[in-house]
């Protein structure tokens, strides 16, 4: 048999957990999306991929296209490759954390993250 205490703190967890349940979620930040022309036109600093070796023996040319998501205060914190030769990806996805943005501003004027993808040519 259970006691008022006992009864009392049962019906106390299953009313946070109740709560909890219905909760509101915790908005993520806002990422913006941003059109490629846009997104070049804020580079402030841009860093040019190295060419891999094996790419230039290969005689390896293309354009690879690659994700990025930009942080509030312009730096490059993601790079995913969209597509192009893995041989030419990586060395693009590198360069491309080191180029710096004007920070992007959501409607409201705060800055917010951002994304965007950028195609990067690779020509001998």
């Amino acid at each position: 048999m259970l006691g008022r205490t006992s009864i009392g703190k049962l019906m106390a967890g299953a009313l946070a957990s109740i709560i909890l349940c219905v909760a509101p979620p915790v908005q993520a930040q806002e990422i913006k999306k941003v059109p490629r022309s846009e997104a070049l036109a804020a580079a402030i600093s841009k860093v040019n991929p190295d060419y891999p070796p094996m790419a230039r023996q290969l005689k390896l040319e293309g354009s690879v296209e690659i994700a990025i998501v930009i942080d509030t205060t312009g730096k490059v914190e993601k790079t995913d490759a969209v597509n192009g030769n893995p041989v030419l990806t990586r060395p693009a996805a590198d360069a491309l954390k080191k180029w710096k943005f004007k920070p992007f501003l959501s409607d409201d004027g705060k800055p917010v993250r951002a994304e965007s993808t950028i195609l990067i040519t690779f020509k001998l």
